[in-house]
């Protein structure tokens, strides 16, 4: 071995908390040490009146919940209530066309399984800031 050659004491290297070997990438987490861009924020218009759904008959505590981001929420919104197309239902939330369609389906996806597998729907969280009247 070369005298300038370090020797590591686990697989991890300098990425800690990672898992196994020094990737990181294209993980769902972006947590510490991660590679790439974060996640945009997305303009929506307002906060929905009710964030939770529940399908009738299915006693709480046996009830699963599928999770619904607000910008998912919103590009449902846009695109299958208001009857924008993806190009500008992408350009009402500050988006790409591509980030449009990736919010786009995982929403529908989302109300699709709450529906079949009869699921409960919270709406919460994501990344996205509520568009004021003057920005609209």
């Amino acid at each position: 071995m070369g005298s300038n050659m370090v020797e590591e004491e686990d697989n991890n290297g300098p990425w800690r908390g990672q898992g196994r070997g020094r990737g990181g990438g294209r993980g769902k987490g972006r947590g510490r040490g991660c590679r790439g861009r974060g996640r945009g924020r997305r303009w929506i218009t307002s906060l929905p009146e009710s964030d939770y759904y529940r399908p009738r008959g299915v006693h709480p505590e046996m009830m699963k919940v599928e999770v619904l981001k607000l910008e998912e929420l919103e590009a449902i919104r846009l695109v299958d209530f208001e009857g924008m197309n993806q190009e500008e239902a992408a350009a009402q939330m500050g988006v790409s066309r591509k980030t449009m369609w990736n919010d786009l389906k995982a929403g529908r996806m989302k109300v699709a399984s709450a529906l079949i597998h009869g699921k409960a729907i919270r709406i919460e969280g994501g990344s996205y800031v509520i568009r004021d009247e003057e920005n609209k």
